[in-house]
C-alpha cells in the first residue's frame, strides 16, 4: 500500500490574495486542482481535470480519492507537549491546586509511580489525538527525575516507535523536579546518551536556587552530547530576565547552539518595559534563540506581535493534555493559532492567514506577497483536508480535520 499511487481530485488550493482599491488584502483566491502522489511525495499538480487521461489510464494501481473541494493545508507541529505522564486515555482527573512549583514537584513524586505502568499506552493515545487534529510532529518533553529514572523516557520511545510510519518527533529530556533540587545531573547525562534531541531545565532560580550553576549544567550537558536546549521558564522579574540574559551570553559563547536553543513559556517577557523587550527580542533574533508558547491568556499573555516584528522564531505548543498541571489541553494546534488571533486582534484576512506560521514549519500556501508556494512538485505529501474556503477561515472557524495525510498515507 505504501507504494500505491494516489490521485486527489478537486482539491482546493490557495492561489493568491484579493486586494481592494486601497491595496488592502480582503480575501483569498482559490482554485481546484488534481494532485498526483507517489512514494510519499507530490508527483504532479494540475488544474482540475488535466490529469484525467495522463494519470488514470497510465497505472492500474492509482487510487482515486474525491476531495470534493476541501481545502488543503500543511500538517501542524506541536512544539511543546508532555505525553509521557498524561491522564489522557484513562479516567478523568482535574488538576489539583497546590500553591507553588515545589508543592507540585512533591505531588508528582507520588503520582509518577502510579502513571508509569501504563504510560506507554497513554502516550500512544495522545499521539492519536494529536494526529486527529492534523499534527504529524511533536517535540515531546519527557520527565527525567529520581522517581522515574529513565523509565518515562523508555516508555515514550516505545510509544513513538510504534508510530514511526505516520509521525515524527523530537524529545527534550526534562528535569521536572529541578536539576539541582533533585540532583538530576547524572540522569540528564544518561538521557543525553539515548535518542533525544534537547536538554531541558526548570526555573533555575526559584527551584534550583542557583541560576548560574543550574543553567551552566544544562548548557554543558547539551554541548557535551551535541544536543539543543529547551528550558521551562515560569519565573517573573527580575529573575526571569536574568535567566534570559545568561542564556543569551551562553549562546554567544557557543554559536553551535544558535537555532538550537529555546525558551518555553518565558512569562517574564510579558512584564518587561517596552524598550527592554525590544532589546532582548533583537538579541533572541540575532543569536537564534526561539520562544515556544502555549499561548496563555490573562496576565501572562506574551508579547508575541513584538517578538514576531523582531523576527524571533516563535512557535506554539499544547503543553498539557489533561495532566496534574492542567486539564485543558485539547491537542488541537489549529486552536492555538485561533487563540493567537483572538488574543492579538488578528481579525483581518492577512493576519489570520499568517497565524498558521505559529503551528507549522512548512511554507504556508501563500507567501507574504500572495504568491503560491505550497504545495510543490517533489514536496512530501504531508497535508490535511478541511471544509473551509481559505486558511483565514480555517483559523477563525476551526473546521473538522476531514483527513490527515503523512507522506501520502492516510493517517486519519
Amino acid at each position: 500500500m505504501s507504494n500505491q499511487e494516489l490521485l486527489l481530485r478537486n482539491v482546493r488550493l490557495e492561489t493568491g490574495f484579493v486586494r481592494d482599491s486601497n491595496k488592502q488584502i480582503v480575501a483569498t483566491e482559490t482554485a481546484f486542482f488534481d494532485i498526483h502522489i507517489t512514494n510519499g511525495k507530490i508527483k504532479a499538480i494540475n488544474a482540475k481535470g488535466q490529469l484525467k487521461n495522463s494519470t488514470e489510464n497510465s497505472a492500474q494501481n492509482v487510487k482515486i480519492v474525491e476531495a470534493n473541494g476541501l481545502l488543503m493545508l500543511p500538517t501542524f507541529q506541536d512544539m511543546h507537549v508532555h505525553i509521557d505522564k498524561t491522564y489522557y486515555g484513562g479516567d478523568w482527573h482535574a488538576a489539583p491546586w497546590t500553591g507553588d512549583i515545589k508543592n507540585m514537584i512533591r505531588l508528582e513524586e507520588e503520582l509518577i509511580p502510579k502513571l508509569l505502568p501504563d504510560s506507554q499506552q497513554r502516550a500512544e493515545a495522545s499521539i492519536q489525538l494529536l494526529q486527529s487534529y492534523g499534527s504529524t510532529f511533536a517535540r515531546c518533553h519527557c520527565n527525567v527525575d529520581p522517581v522515574s529514572g529513565l523509565k518515562s523516557l523508555e516508555h515514550l520511545l516505545l510509544a513513538l516507535d510504534n508510530y514511526k510510519d505516520s509521525f515524527t518527533w523530537e524529545i527534550a529530556a526534562f528535569p521536572q523536579h529541578g536539576i539541582l533540587y533533585s540532583q538530576s545531573e547524572g540522569l540528564l547525562r544518561e538521557a543525553a546518551q539515548t535518542d533525544i534531541d534537547f536538554i531541558g531545565g526548570l526555573d533555575p532560580t526559584i527551584v534550583d536556587g542557583d541560576m548560574k550553576k543550574s543553567l551552566d549544567i544544562m548548557f554543558d550537558i547539551a554541548l557535551d552530547y551535541d544536543k539543543g536546549v529547551d528550558i521551562h521558564l515560569h519565573e517573573d522579574l527580575p529573575s526571569g530576565k536574568a535567566v534570559m540574559e545568561h542564556m543569551i551570553q551562553r549562546v554567544k559563547e557557543s554559536p553551535i547552539l544558535q537555532g538550537k536553543t529555546f525558551i518555553t513559556h518565558a512569562y517574564a517577557l510579558a512584564m518587561l518595559p517596552q524598550n527592554e523587550l525590544e532589546h532582548i527580542a533583537d538579541q533572541f533574533a540575532e543569536y537564534g534563540i526561539g520562544i515556544v508558547s502555549s499561548i496563555p491568556i490573562g496576565q501572562n499573555a506574551l508579547p508575541i506581535p513584538t517578538l514576531i516584528k523582531h523576527k524571533v522564531n516563535v512557535r506554539a505548543g499544547t503543553d498539557n493534555i489533561m495532566d496534574n498541571f492542567s486539564p485543558f489541553g485539547s491537542g488541537d494546534m489549529l486552536q492555538k493559532a485561533n487563540l493567537c488571533a483572538q488574543l492579538y486582534g488578528w481579525t483581518d484576512e492577512y493576519r489570520l492567514n499568517r497565524a498558521l506560521k505559529m503551528i507549522t514549519d512548512q511554507p504556508l500556501p501563500l507567501d507574504g506577497q500572495g504568491k503560491q508556494v505550497w504545495p510543490w512538485v517533489g514536496a512530501d505529501a504531508d497535508f490535511i483536508l478541511v471544509k473551509a474556503s481559505c486558511s483565514a477561515e480555517a483559523v477563525a472557524r476551526l473546521p473538522k480535520r476531514e483527513a490527515v495525510y503523512y507522506k501520502g498515507k492516510l493517517v486519519c
